[in-house]
């Protein structure tokens, strides 16, 4: 595809702007000044207009198709949340308002929003109180172990291990790293589970707390998760939930009832706002009554009158985590997603993320190994074990997939099943779009069989083919358009 610079046309023009109709212009340093034309490109707006719609059509996203992103639940961002999130009251607001005087009065409707998302978060997870400060759901889990940090600081503790399963997420042992923690990993056990009998083992005096997904990374619920949250509390220990998966749980189980003591939630991953693209995103991350104290500051209480302050006055605070009260706009998206769903559209969501990870899992269960053969959450995890043995990897399996016209799923992780293929179809997809996914891949599982030399030419339908990874990784072209001689070069 051609840049727009190479598209310009000497005189060709999309605007002219109106004349200056200012009687006496500003002055301007002539050292401020251009000495030759700016050299943009020279189009008209259908030019513009073709050339941008064209590039759009390079992306893949969430309202092209299905995107079974195991692990990041990419499901479809409803556009009446979008219009919440832009009404002029939201997003003409400026964030210095509140603490002006008479601010608050201007704020009203925005510190509404935040109190309320609070109160659901709690409801929904069995916390008692939020934070909303945190901007994705790493910076949440570090806000979780800052605060594991500062309740055994208040408490005179020298606590210093974080237990991790080997299967969590890989920003889980990099959170408890950054807050000071030393991280000690717990294996998994046959079953795909944490390993109860090893984390027995590991649990002495110096461990702070754990962090544990629920369910887990591959898809499954552990069924000793209260007696791991007593073990970790017999220690004096604080046990987090990473909410990654809580799509699987709405409505039907709370992390607070399971004896978990920290929340984080992923706002994009359960709460239908947008992901990906390095924000704006948001992690809130919610704590037991015993751990209030040390939320952030500031948080947003509601007066007698009806009327909302901000609350500073927190001398055990971890202090700020970010700037002002978080990304308001993505909070308040799922505000609205949470208020159009009510109680028993939440519950409806989870169940049928379920049914549809089931499903997948049955359909494909004897085509691809599958590792850990029990019902799934909201996620199946397979392997391309099988189909390695005749040459054909897990990144051939996902490159085959993109010439089918769908994204594909999550490769090589967790790391506990070899040659993984995670996939997490998510409640927002029908019958008829797993069905099309699903014969895909049952589709490449035969190739694999039949001509897996086939593989090495794909992605074959996409801009930039198959790239030498370790090249690209060494030697990155930012700078160069799909298409353009970087990218075929990339490509050899």
């Amino acid at each position: 595809m051609k840049l727009s610079f190479d598209k310009s046309v000497p005189g060709r023009r999309g605007i002219r702007p109106p004349a200056s109709d200012i009687d006496s212009p500003v002055a301007i340093k002539p050292s401020l000044l251009r000495d030759r034309p700016a050299e943009l490109a020279e189009l008209s707006e259908l030019d513009v207009v073709r050339h941008f719609t064209a590039l759009s059509e390079l992306n893949f996203g969430v309202d092209s198709g299905l995107y079974p992103l195991g692990s990041c639940t990419m499901k479809y961002n409803p556009k009446i949340c979008e219009q919440v999130a832009g009404l002029a009251g939201f997003a003409g607001l400026h964030p210095l308002l509140p603490q002006l005087p008479g601010g608050p009065n201007l704020v009203r409707g925005a510190l509404a929003v935040l109190h309320a998302v609070d109160l659901l978060l709690c409801e929904i997870c069995g916390m008692a109180e939020f934070t909303l400060q945190p901007l994705a759901g790493a910076h949440g889990e570090l806000t979780g172990a800052m605060i594991i940090a500062a309740y055994h600081a208040d408490r005179g503790n020298k606590k210093k291990t974080i237990l991790i399963p080997d299967s969590a997420h890989g920003t889980n042992p990099a959170s408890a790293a950054i807050a000071g923690f030393t991280v000690k990993s717990i294996p998994s056990d046959s079953a795909g589970l944490m390993d109860t009998g090893a984390l027995a083992e590991a649990i002495d005096d110096d461990v702070a707390g754990l962090m544990l997904t629920c369910p887990n990374t591959l898809g499954l619920f552990n069924p000793h998760v209260t007696d791991i949250c007593r073990m970790i509390h017999d220690a004096d220990g604080l046990v987090y939930y990473d909410g990654a998966n809580l799509n699987a749980l709405l409505g039907r189980c709370r992390p607070g009832d399971l004896g978990f003591d920290i929340v984080h939630v992923n706002l994009h991953k359960t709460f239908a706002t947008p992901h990906g693209g390095g924000g704006p995103g948001a992690g809130p991350v919610g704590v037991v009554a015993r751990l209030v104290d040390f939320l952030p500051i500031s948080v947003v209480r509601m007066r007698q009158d009806g009327s909302y302050a901000l609350d500073y006055d927190r001398p055990k605070s971890i202090g700020y985590v970010a700037p002002f009260y978080g990304s308001f706009g993505i909070i308040a998206r799922a505000h609205a997603y949470m208020l159009m769903l009510g109680r028993d559209g939440l519950r409806r969501a989870a169940d049928h993320a379920v049914l549809n990870a089931n499903y997948v899992r049955v359909r494909l269960a004897s085509h691809y190994d599958l590792p850990h053969k029990q019902a799934c959450m909201h996620e199946c995890v397979f392997s391309a074990t099988r189909q390695l043995r005749r040459g054909v990897s897990a990144m051939d399996i996902a490159k085959g997939i993109i010439d089918r016209g769908m994204h594909p799923p999550t490769v090589y992780f967790p790391l506990t099943v070899a040659e993984a293929m995670m996939i997490e179809p998510t409640e927002t997809e029908s019958k008829e779009v797993l069905d099309d996914f699903v014969d895909a891949m049952i589709g490449l599982a035969r190739l694999a069989e039949s001509d897996p030399e086939a593989f090495v030419e794909m992605p074959a339908t996409t801009p930039v083919t198959r790239l030498d990874e370790v090249r690209a990784a060494r030697r990155p072209d930012l700078a160069s358009l799909a298409g353009g001689p970087a990218a075929k070069g990339a490509a050899q």
